[in-house]
């Protein structure tokens, strides 16, 4: 369940907090990212939905591994694209 909901917040909230954080986003070079998604995973661990967060470290750290999980199954998972002769 906690999976659904965070999916579903990373939908409808990621888009605009991204937006709404665009200077940041610039000045950082895109390192302030980490932090919406682990103010996001935070967020859906308060919501007491199956995912528990121990504070906004935990949810960094936490984000950053479910980014890394879900980077290494999409190279997993992506069709093999063997050299053309």
């Amino acid at each position: 369940m906690g999976f659904l909901i965070r999916v579903l917040v990373n939908a409808m909230l990621r888009p605009i907090l991204m937006i709404l954080s665009l200077p940041l986003e610039i000045v950082t070079l895109g390192l302030f990212t980490l932090v919406i998604n682990g103010l996001l995973f935070w967020f859906v661990g308060g919501l007491h939905v199956g995912l528990i967060v121990n504070g906004f470290w935990a949810a960094f750290w936490g984000a950053i591994a479910t980014g890394i999980i879900s980077w290494v199954l999409s190279l997993l998972t992506r069709p093999f694209e063997g050299q053309r002769t």
